[in-house]
Parts: C-alpha cells; structure tokens; sequence
C-alpha cells in the first residue's frame, strides 16, 4: 500500500468521489453574505471535522464491518457496487442536483455555519467517501500502509480547502457548463475504479490471485 502507483490509484480514487471542484459552486451558496475571512475560517472548519471522520472511518471501519460478520471482500464488491452507482450519478447529473439540495437544507438549517453540515457531512464525507475509506482500510497491512492512507486523505483534504478557498473565482471561470464537463470525466474514471474493486473482491472471494 506504501507503493507509489498504489498511493496514486487511492489518492484519485477519493479525489473523484469528494469532487472538490464540484464543492466549489456549492460553497459559495452556503457562504452568501460572508467575507473572505469567514469564508476561509467556515472551510478550514470544515475541512478538520471531515479529517477526523475519515480517520474515525479509517481505524474502526473494519472492526466495525468484523462486529456485524461481513467480510471484506463481500464489502469491497458491495462498495464497488455502489462507487460505480455513484459514477452513474456523476455522469447524468444526478448527483450535483442530490448535493445542491442537501447543500439547501444545511443552508436553511444552519444560516450561521454550515461547516459540519452540509459541508463536512455529507458533502465531503459522504457514503462514497466512506466506502472507500474502509476499503483502502482493508488494504493496509502494517502501520506504515496506515500511516499512507492517513497522508493520502490529508493531501485530498488540502485540495478540497484549495478548491473551497478559490471556490468563488472557479465557479466564475469554469461555469456551470465547465464544471459539468469536469464531473463527468471524473465519473468515468470512477466508472472504471469502481470495476476493478469489484473485480478484486471477486478474485479474493475465489482465492484468485491469492
């Protein structure tokens, strides 16, 4: 798990299912009315409470999923199930609309800070979110493979404060149409990781590859 092309494939993996570009338009709804300083300070908020959940998603999920008798393979084809869902989300548009309504109620529901909800939940972590977490969870072998997925969801949670901090200028330049564009390649991409952990939870279920 500490191999480069392994970091990599977790690294985009999360990064397509959080989409911080697709964050960007819906941060700027929630933060109407606030300045840069608030805007900042809301996004930076954000951003630790969903590092924590991933870390508390990270270290118990699998002991979680062990409690209630459900192995890991059968976890990882039922989270590739639903990432490729997701993926068919993305690239119809059905899943920008699904957050613009969660990102409507956080904002009716919390007019002062939306940075816990909808922002850390479940706008960055999300049930996709989730599920990948644990299935990189169920990769790890040693404390250092721990140690690399606890760094690779910092990285991706620094591109998504990145995102949110130049969310206003982004949602300008790119547009409706352009982030349109962008959430459906990153659907494909998605569509094909999605495959291939359901192929890996086959293979494991068989003793394929073992």
């Amino acid at each position: 798990m500490t191999e480069l092309p392994a970091l990599i494939a977790a690294f985009t993996t999360l990064f397509i299912i959080i989409d911080p570009p697709g964050l960007a338009p819906l941060f700027v709804a929630l933060t109407q009315g606030m300045n840069a300083a608030q805007r900042r300070a809301v996004a930076l908020r954000a951003c630790i409470i969903a590092g924590a959940l991933m870390l508390a998603f990270l270290f118990l999920g699998e002991a979680l999923l062990g409690f209630v008798g459900i192995t890991m393979p059968a976890f990882r084809i039922a989270g590739g199930v639903l990432l490729f869902l997701t993926a068919l989300e993305m690239l119809f548009q059905k899943r920008q609309a699904r957050r613009e309504d969660n990102a409507a109620e956080g904002q009716a529901e919390h007019l002062d800070d939306p940075s816990v909800f909808p922002l850390a939940l479940p706008l960055i972590v999300g049930p996709g979110a989730i599920t990948t977490i644990i299935l990189l969870a169920g990769q790890a072998s040693s404390a250092w493979d721990f140690a690399a997925i606890a760094g690779v969801m910092a990285a991706v949670l620094v591109s998504v404060f990145l995102s949110l901090l130049v969310a206003t200028p982004l949602d300008r330049i790119l547009g409706k149409t352009g982030i349109n564009i962008v959430t459906r390649v990153l659907g494909m991409l998605l569509a094909a990781l999605a495959i291939q952990f359901i192929l890996d939870g086959i293979a494991q279920s068989f003793g394929i590859g073992a």
